[in-house]
């Protein structure tokens, strides 16, 4: 008896996992949105003039406008990050002189 009621409670677990499955493929309407606005992922590569570049507020702010990224940082050597990645943020990597070394997004 204990088999059948498992095997019952098996096949009711299924099929109320099967009703929770979505197989829509149209995007929705927050990242259509977000595609809009151009805000919705990092170009590095339109970044890249900053390599070799001083540090500065301006330059941080312009190569986030041309990245299309909704924020921008700097990361010194020593500076501590998570390890969260976001696909609308641009980092600058610089070296102990404040020389941008590095273009990425995350």
């Amino acid at each position: 008896m204990p088999w059948k009621l498992a095997s019952l409670g098996s096949l009711l677990a299924v099929a109320l996992l099967a009703g929770c499955s979505s197989t829509s493929t149209e995007p929705a309407a927050d990242a259509a949105a977000t595609t809009e606005t151009g805000h919705s992922r990092c170009e590095a590569k339109a970044a890249e003039f900053t390599l070799g570049k001083q540090a500065s507020p301006q330059l941080l702010e312009e190569a986030r406008k041309r990245a299309g990224a909704q924020n921008a940082r700097f990361l010194q050597p020593d500076d501590m990050v998570t390890l969260e990645y976001r696909s609308d943020r641009l980092n600058l990597n610089t070296d102990a002189g404040h020389i941008v070394t590095r273009v990425n997004c995350g």
